[in-house]
């Protein structure tokens, strides 16, 4: 059996696979709050209640962490995981367990869910773009997952779209989270009620800070002209870094996921919409086929998992 972890910036998620299978046979959550050693008795307290409840060995680990997780197991830079920075939590977990244990991001490792189990089966040259409280992405090209030198690929939400843009709290100036995730959609709808331009979303969240993009979803699925309009907007938004990514990519496929994808058909629809009218040539190229992860809050776990099982290799 093993176990796979998917460490963010609220909760650290487990869960204990069959990896010949992927059958899923316990889960566990903790906060993920505290430095680094404090989140380490958090994960070795997971692993010991899974062991002892399933009475199962472990063959190893796999760590799926939100941030710039190095192959070597020390997480270098986690902007949702700040007290993390430069901490060997792989390997300090290796250590206190005695197993195998492989480190990814956590975008990553939900990319490999989804190519093994999820939406992106039967694709070889796919990509999995996550859209939540940031934006997160993993691609696989020829069959093989993209890591990087580092482990670092995949940090797409971060590169620039808008040079002279707001400052991110990153620190990075328009970047493409800033515009395109489940935050920037609940700071447009604030900023269209602050001006009166979206009044229904008042009615709905009681005031304008209680605003979030599940109030803008809602809206849209009572079908709220103001709210569409704000939605093609923000649609238009997640196409201007989708089509960067076909550009250099060239995906067969793209996988959206995250907490946005409870929006379902319009989120889609919206962003297929706006695709090919951003893509160079977009007219010429084969449509890039775009549709909604399949495995949601597990993937990450269960990519890391699966991982680990074939030896990070």
């Amino acid at each position: 059996m093993i176990l796979g972890f998917d460490v963010g910036g609220t909760n650290a998620r487990a869960l204990l696979i069959d990896p010949a299978t992927g059958a899923i046979s316990d889960r566990d959550r903790e906060s993920s709050a505290g430095p680094g050693p404090v989140l380490l008795e958090t994960l070795l307290r997971m692993i010991d209640r899974m062991r002892k409840h399933n009475n199962v060995e472990l063959d190893a680990i796999g760590l799926g962490v939100a941030g710039l997780a190095h192959r070597s197991g020390v997480i270098h830079y986690s902007p949702n995981l700040p007290e993390l920075i430069e901490y060997p939590l792989g390997t300090e977990l290796a250590e206190r367990t005695g197993l195998d244990v492989v480190v990814m991001n956590d975008a990553t490792a939900a990319t490999w869910a989804e190519g093994r189990l999820g939406a992106g089966r039967g694709s070889d040259d796919f990509m999995l773009v996550t859209l939540g409280t940031g934006i997160g992405s993993g691609f696989v090209c020829g069959g093989r997952l993209i890591h990087g030198h580092n482990g670092f690929a995949g940090e797409s939400g971060h590169m620039v779209v808008d040079a002279n843009g707001p400052t991110h709290h990153t620190g990075q100036q328009g970047p493409w989270e800033y515009y395109a995730s489940g935050t920037a959609l609940g700071q447009i709808g604030r900023s269209q009620a602050q001006i009166g331009l979206f009044p229904s979303a008042l009615s709905l969240a009681g005031s304008v800070a209680a605003i979030t993009g599940f109030t803008v979803a809602e809206a849209l699925g009572r079908g709220d002209k103001e709210a569409e309009r704000i939605f093609d907007g923000f649609c238009r938004q997640v196409a201007v870094g989708l089509a960067n990514l076909v550009m250099i990519f060239d995906p067969e496929r793209i996988v959206l996921g995250g907490g946005l994808t409870d929006i379902g058909e319009p989120l889609r629809a919206g962003t297929a919409r706006w695709l090919d009218t951003l893509t160079l040539g977009g007219e010429y190229r084969p449509p890039v086929n775009i549709v909604m992860a399949e495995l949601g809050d597990d993937a990450g776990a269960l990519g890391a998992a699966l991982w680990a099982h074939q030896g990070g290799a």
